[in-house]
């Protein structure tokens, strides 16, 4: 985070373009009684979940929570820069909600349904939902 408090995406190895290449995205609540604690769980989960499958985090980019439409987030813009390049095979997320709130799943129906069509998998990163293999929810 910037000290003007925007968000800034933080590479964490090269970009290494292939089946392997994963982003970490992170748009967590920022709680009142510990700010990042949210943001750093789906930090530490999303890179435990990336070394059991062998995936490589080749960006970690996050937003803050809030903005209901990922279109309109700086970091998912970027999500979907990388993909578009061809420079990610999946985005991995804590849970559904990182990309668009319940009230507005229509909008994360979109932009999986857009990733898909790129070859692009979503996977989330939380146990609950880890377990059933990462499937695109």
């Amino acid at each position: 985070m910037t000290s003007a408090g925007i968000p800034q995406e933080k590479a964490t190895v090269p970009a290494v373009p292939g089946p392997a290449a994963a982003v970490l995205y992170v748009c967590a609540d920022r709680g009142t009684l510990m700010p990042g604690l949210a943001a750093e769980r789906a930090n530490e989960e999303g890179h435990a979940f990336a070394r059991r499958r062998g995936l490589t985090i080749t960006e970690v980019v996050t937003d803050e929570f809030g903005e209901p439409d990922p279109g309109r987030r700086a970091g998912w813009q970027r999500v979907r820069d990388l993909a578009e390049a061809g420079a990610i095979a999946t985005v991995l997320v804590r849970w559904p909600a990182g990309i668009a709130p319940e009230g507005a799943h229509e909008l994360r129906h979109r932009e999986i349904a857009w990733l898909q069509e790129l070859g692009v998998r979503v996977r989330y990163t939380w146990a609950p939902l880890a377990s059933s293999n990462g499937e695109t929810r």
